[in-house]
């Protein structure tokens, strides 16, 4: 079957683009984004004040689990981490971008 042949086989498709709607669907992509990473942030920060507290009240010489302590630890480094490569990734999509528009 030759590709014309097959073309005439899918749904009427418009061909003209809405450029608004593209704007409007970029829109909300980017509020999306930019809402995740905000919340992202924050969950690593509340990671870290959580962990800095058990840290301070193993130091302090209270009861505490030292396990609940290294878990703490171990959840806001994991976090970090994992904050750091979706920051890394961004900036290596920009460039990659930038890139391409030369």
């Amino acid at each position: 079957m030759k590709i014309s042949q097959s073309l005439t086989l899918l749904p009427n498709i418009d061909s003209k683009i809405d450029s608004r709607k593209i704007n409007r669907t970029l829109e909300e992509t980017k509020e999306t984004f930019s809402e995740m990473l905000s919340q992202a942030i924050s969950d690593v920060n509340r990671l870290q004040a959580e962990a800095g507290k058990a840290v301070e009240n193993v130091i302090r010489g209270e009861e505490v689990d030292i396990h609940s302590v290294m878990i703490a630890v171990e959840k806001a480094r994991t976090s970090f981490d994992l904050l750091m490569e979706i920051r890394n990734k961004t900036i290596d999509m920009y460039r990659e971008l930038m890139r391409m528009q030369v």
